[in-house]
């Protein structure tokens, strides 16, 4: 299986674990794109609606675009209630959108999925001038070598899934690649934030969250197995709960 299409075997799953991004991105967006009620929206790779109602409750004419066919018809469920919202079950790059038409395209945690030239080209005939693109990601970090429950969770992957690379928490350096590459493809007044938090899940939940990694879902069935009785069983032993250390990047880019 293509593993950007893993997310659309177990849907709920996804709509239930995945967390949502914090209140003061979404307020940083809208301050700086200007939106408000009636702009034109397009949510690249929607999936289950996670950093989607902030722009419904604006009263924002929002256009989900969602590769999974199980994804797009739960979110369409989801936001059935609100006439200002929309699901397109279509890849991004090979969908019809309208020309110099939108006030704010953007992307959680998916752009990474697309072509990064053609998707950019895109967006940008997409736009209409002064219109803006938002791109943000959520990492995930439950690898601090002063956190017990971090340390049981990589001692486990050490175990099932090895690696030279010694994890490293997302940094305010690590931006510079993707405000490099949204000035290459010819936006301009460039800006990006970070936004930190801490996640506390049970057992159960971090199992859960791991299953809506594509990586995860990629292992052989009974590597994933073991690997989650042994994730289980560390996790209980050091009290039950793991820390997650998150960290958001946004990026925030006009057209000219």
């Amino acid at each position: 299986m293509e593993l950007r299409r893993s997310f659309n075997e177990d849907e709920v799953n996804y709509d239930k674990y995945r967390p949502e991004y914090p209140a003061e991105l979404f307020k940083d967006i809208i301050s700086y794109s200007k939106i408000g009620s009636g702009s034109k929206l397009i949510e690249i790779g929607i999936g289950t609606g996670q950093a989607t109602m902030p722009f419904i409750q604006l009263g924002c004419g929002i256009t989900g675009i969602e590769l999974g066919d199980k994804l797009s018809s739960f979110v369409a469920d989801k936001y059935r209630a609100h006439n200002n919202f929309k699901v397109i079950n279509a890849d991004f790059m090979f969908c019809p959108i309208e020309e110099n038409f939108y006030d704010l395209i953007y992307c959680a945690t998916a752009f990474h999925w697309l072509p990064k030239e053609e998707a950019y080209i895109k967006i940008m005939k997409s736009l209409k001038r002064g219109g803006v693109l938002a791109l943000f990601w959520n990492h995930p970090f439950p690898n601090r070598e002063n956190d017990p429950s971090n340390m049981a969770n990589r001692k486990i992957y050490n175990k099932f899934r090895p690696s030279n690379k010694k994890p490293v928490e997302f940094r305010e350096k690590d931006c510079g690649i993707r405000i490099q590459e949204l000035l290459q493809y010819g936006f301009e007044k460039v800006e990006s934030k970070l936004y930190r938090r801490v996640r506390t899940l049970t057992t159960d939940a971090y199992i859960h969250l791991l299953n809506t990694y594509s990586d995860h879902l990629a292992l052989d069935v009974n590597l994933k197995k073991q690997f989650e009785i042994e994730m289980r069983k560390a996790i209980n032993e050091v009290g039950g709960n793991i820390n997650i250390y998150d960290t958001i990047d946004l990026y925030l880019a006009k057209k000219p």
